[in-house]
């Protein structure tokens, strides 16, 4: 069918391309890939049918096919059976949280840090590993047959987040962002689906990216994973996985029930499904719940690294891995690190066993609640979501103002927040949200300024 038959026609996208350039789908690609990124197609837009595409642009329909799958793996496109095929919310956002340099004269709220009370601890465990008389070893290459006594110092760790497992199925990582790479990398091929929630954590964005594994949003009921539509999921939109993050939830904060733990580790046994569970923020409990992982410790990977709970810079996480994928995941770490940093490794074992790491995590929860009671003090006018234990709350904003919006002004006034595109996947409408890290400002003094900022921003809109 001509193109000039389709005039007066309400088509979403009417591209013009040069047929002359082959492969025709990649040059489809590339215009759509244009449209989208210089604005003329924005998030959130259905785009035409691919057989009325294909009629409009008088080509078969397997290369408007083609051509879309080139951009679905690329993150720009999501689609959904029954529904069509959107524009992303987050295809132009920029999923990378932290900047390679802090931008200057800004009052950092956005970065999920802890608080600093770790460094002295850690700084005097340190010092002591440097001058004993073997220290060298602390700077070579680890052997993993040399770690047993570290994996019990991950067992017991991992038992306090709320999952009781063995040291045959730990594994070392280089942080908990290396860990997720490593599981995609070994579980999933190019082109493969993982469900995840409708806003979820950046890294794993970013990961499933570079790697061509897609994701799907699963639909949420008060910001927990419906166990209903993660079946449905597994039913109708061909995912092999979920990667979950059940507690303090990144970045809406929730903290997901038992039941509901209890009714996805059924599904996921049911189904054959794999889970990876990012136990980031398990450790923030004084009394935690019971990991996913314990009701399906067959499917799931349960991921606890320490940046969040101990220190950034303890780029170390431990792994727990069902015997059917420990082999795959662990020659993936090896391909992607060849080792973990004894150093680290030794240094964190350490404060594991002598018990230094409970208290680490007491003056955290202090440092938390105090930060964020001063952030209820000053937002009290406002819904802002989250526990006083946690280091992040979810602003809900009033009016019509977007998350991005919101950024983009608060950063102008000397604040860094982000906003809920960041984190939005798919064709999920993003909430109009920003994400308030209260534990990433040096001091109480540094944080009350942000809030103080924040506040008069918020009323300002109203």
């Amino acid at each position: 069918m001509p193109i000039n038959s389709f005039e007066n026609y309400p088509m979403s996208w009417k591209p013009s391309i040069d047929k002359m350039k082959k492969p025709i789908y990649i040059e489809l690609a590339r215009q759509l890939e244009r449209d989208i990124l210089e604005g003329t197609l924005l998030p959130g837009t259905k785009l035409p049918p691919q057989r009325e595409l294909a009629d409009f642009l008088d080509l078969n329909l397997s290369t408007i096919s083609k051509a879309f799958k080139v951009c679905e793996l690329k993150g720009l496109l999501s689609a959904s059976v029954g529904s069509g095929t959107f524009v992303s919310y987050d295809a132009v956002s920029n999923a990378y949280l932290l900047e390679d340099i802090k931008p200057i004269h800004l009052i950092e709220m956005g970065a999920t840090l802890p608080d600093n009370d770790s460094f002295e601890p850690l700084m005097l465990q340190l010092k002591r590993m440097v001058q004993e008389a073997d220290y060298e070893k602390w700077f070579g290459y680890g052997r993993s047959g040399e770690s047993h006594w570290q994996k019990d110092a991950a067992i017991k760790l991992i038992r306090r987040g709320g999952f009781k497992t063995t040291v045959d199925h730990i594994l070392f990582a280089n942080g908990g962002q290396n860990a997720i790479a490593a599981t995609l990398a070994s579980l999933c091929k190019p082109g493969d689906r993982i469900g995840v929630d409708e806003h979820t954590y950046p890294g794993l964005k970013t990961v499933a990216a570079m790697l061509s594994v897609q994701i799907v949003p699963i639909k949420s009921i008060h910001y927990e994973m419906s166990p209903t539509s993660f079946e449905d999921a597994c039913k109708n939109d061909n995912i092999k996985g979920i990667y979950l993050i059940p507690d303090y939830h990144n970045p809406t904060t929730t903290i997901m029930s038992v039941e509901n733990r209890k009714q996805i580790a059924e599904i996921a046994k049911k189904y054959n499904q794999f889970v990876i569970e990012d136990a980031s923020y398990h450790l923030l409990h004084e009394k935690p719940l019971p990991a996913v992982a314990s009701f399906a410790p067959e499917q799931v990977i349960y991921i606890a690294s320490l940046s969040k709970s101990l220190a950034p810079g303890l780029r170390l996480a431990y792994v727990a891995v069902p015997s059917q994928y420990k082999e795959s995941i662990s020659k993936a770490l090896y391909n992607l690190n060849i080792t973990v940093s004894p150093l680290l490794a030794e240094l964190t074992a350490r404060m594991i066993v002598s018990n230094q790491f409970e208290n680490l995590i007491d003056r955290h929860r202090e440092q938390n609640i105090r930060r964020n009671r001063l952030l209820n003090q000053y937002l009290s006018d406002y819904t802002c979501l989250g526990d006083e234990t946690g280091i992040f709350r979810w602003l809900l904003l009033p009016r019509k103002i977007t998350g991005a919006q919101f950024e983009m002004l608060a950063a102008q006034n000397g604040v860094q927040l982000y906003g809920a595109e960041r984190f939005a996947v798919g064709n999920s409408n993003p909430d109009r949200a920003v994400r308030i890290s209260v534990c990433a400002p040096n001091s109480l003094e540094e944080l009350e300024r942000g809030l103080r900022i924040i506040k008069d921003l918020l009323d300002n809109l109203n």
